[in-house]
């Protein structure tokens, strides 16, 4: 009787329209599935279940008695409270996808309710690069460019955000976004000496930060040791000019020898024709 009734139930879901809800948790943390009753509306059964990836019973409340006896990947972290709200803990990553809510009154009236779970990773602490760019004739004196460059590890759906703190009372630099804002180009010149930029990557549950003055890349750009990609393009492009130079004399040489092998050896074997006794 009681299986005829959950399959009633659950048929009844099929055919009713859903309230869809979001909820988003931390892995690790907790998520608070809430069981939405309207008002006047006197539950008499509940029915809890997961969609995806596959459709498993989670949590059922018949007449007063609440169970979590199923076999679904929630069994043992999933709690049934009072309020008929489904609490999931330790979240884990493969814990995101859809759960449905069947609620019974005690005249028969049926309430469906959808819920999407997504679970995210916290964000690592991101990395900030400085990179100068080398300043060239027409380049106003005294102005730096910099490119700054931030990279976290688990970047799946994290956005990138800048803060400029410090600025000189002239305003704000000249600045451009780049890579869905990954990476900022900014001029600096006189009086940001003490300018901080920092980068924020945050998700839906989590953020981390990361602060850096560009300026002290700026003042060590010319110090002994130092290198720029010009610098860098002046030493790589000769050699890989001479490498190749090298390998095309080598193909050469080798052509000539051969050749001069085919030549060398075409007059024995004319000879020794030559010189066959007639019978």
């Amino acid at each position: 009787m009681a299986s005829w009734t959950l399959q009633s139930l659950l048929l009844w879901e099929v055919l009713l329209p859903a309230v869809w809800a979001q909820v988003q948790g931390l892995v690790g943390g907790s998520a608070l599935l809430e069981a939405d009753v309207p008002p006047g509306f006197r539950v008499r059964d509940a029915i809890w279940r997961s969609l995806w990836p596959s459709e498993k019973l989670v949590a059922t409340f018949f007449r007063g008695a609440p169970e979590i006896l199923y076999d679904s990947r929630f069994l043992g972290r999933a709690q049934l409270h009072g309020n008929l709200s489904l609490e999931i803990q330790p979240l884990e990553q493969g814990d995101s996808g859809n759960f449905s809510l069947l609620l019974v009154d005690t005249r028969g009236r049926i309430e469906s309710h959808s819920i999407q779970l997504t679970v995210y990773e916290a964000v690592s602490r991101p990395t900030v690069q400085v990179f100068i760019a080398v300043a060239g004739g027409t380049q106003p004196p005294k102005i730096c460019q910099v490119f700054l460059s931030c990279v976290v590890p688990n970047s799946s759906e994290v956005t990138y955000s800048w803060q400029r703190e410090g600025a000189a009372e002239h305003g704000d630099p000249q600045q451009g976004l780049f890579i869905d804002s990954q990476v900022l180009r900014i001029s600096l010149g006189p009086g940001d000496e003490d300018t901080v930029y920092s980068c924020t990557v945050s998700n839906p549950v989590s953020w981390d930060s990361v602060a850096v003055t560009p300026w002290e890349s700026c003042s060590q750009k010319t110090g002994p040791g130092d290198k720029s990609y010009k610098d860098i393009l002046l030493v790589a492009v000769p050699i890989s000019l001479l490498l190749l130079l090298a390998g095309v004399l080598s193909v050469w040489h080798c052509a000539l020898c051969s050749g001069k092998k085919r030549r060398n050896n075409s007059p024995d074997r004319v000879t020794i024709e030559t010189e066959t006794p007639l019978v």
